[in-house]
């Protein structure tokens, strides 16, 4: 089976720039979207043979998520159960006989760290969230987790060091998840590749110059890591800042 995820940074805006096309191309079994910035009835999409699930953000043109399958769920949740964090569309979750696929948009500490502190509450509620998945089956899940793990995976960590993204905080929560039952399934096919990356800042010729952040992922539960065939990043599919970062499983 064929996965994709995709932070699209305004849906709308990436159909004009050619989403239809590379949707085709792809040819994915499940296509998981971040950063939507939809509000229910704003677009018209879908394509023939594939199902959409979407969950959008109280406040309109933020956030937001999306899931085209071509495979029948057992069952469909939004949201993680926890009031504080379900009300900007961050999470969908699709139910199979043999996994759970959970696409996430996780909350940008942004300028001056001014949301950290609600950051780490989301972290700490997110991993509790995918936990007790883990327990009923298998997890895979994937999106814009907004963190650099390590220094590998970004161009410039000594200068990013406490900026949103990188902060110390952040990539401990990080290895709190890797070290509960889960895997980086990119970076563990990849253990010691640098220079690839799936974010590029719009401003400093960021994307010209590979000035990137890795940041987008496929994380699995460590019992699906042999039945993993591929992970790739699309670093030359264009239309968002970010691109597009692909699973391939046995499953």
């Amino acid at each position: 089976m064929k996965f994709i995820s995709w932070n699209v940074n305004g849906l709308r805006a990436v159909v004009n720039k050619g989403f239809k096309d590379i949707f085709t191309e792809l040819d994915a079994d499940f296509f998981c979207l971040q950063e939507t910035k939809l509000q229910e009835g704003q677009i018209d999409l879908s394509f023939e043979g594939y199902e959409s699930y979407w969950n959008y953000a109280e406040k309109k043109g933020y956030s937001g998520t999306a899931i085209f399958t071509k495979h029948t769920p057992l069952s469909v949740s939004y949201g993680i159960g926890v009031e504080e964090h379900d009300k900007e569309g961050r999470v969908i979750t699709l139910e199979y006989e043999e996994f759970y696929l959970v696409t996430v948009y996780t909350p940008n500490s942004q300028n001056e760290l001014k949301r950290l502190d609600y950051r780490m509450r989301w972290e700490d509620d997110f991993l509790a969230y995918i936990k007790s998945l883990d327990e009923k089956k298998p997890v895979i899940f994937c999106g814009d987790l907004n963190v650099a793990h390590q220094e590998i995976d970004l161009k410039n960590p000594k200068t990013n060091r406490k900026n949103a993204g990188f902060t110390d905080e952040e990539r401990a929560k990080m290895t709190v998840v890797l070290s509960s039952g889960f895997t980086d399934t990119w970076r563990s096919l990849n253990p010691d590749t640098e220079g690839v990356y799936s974010w590029w800042s719009y401003r400093f010729n960021a994307r010209k110059n590979n000035a990137g952040w890795r940041i987008d992922y496929f994380i699995v539960s460590d019992r699906l890591i042999d039945k993993v065939e591929d992970a790739r990043i699309h670093t030359d599919i264009m239309g968002s800042d970010h691109c597009p970062v692909e699973l391939e499983l046995s499953i």
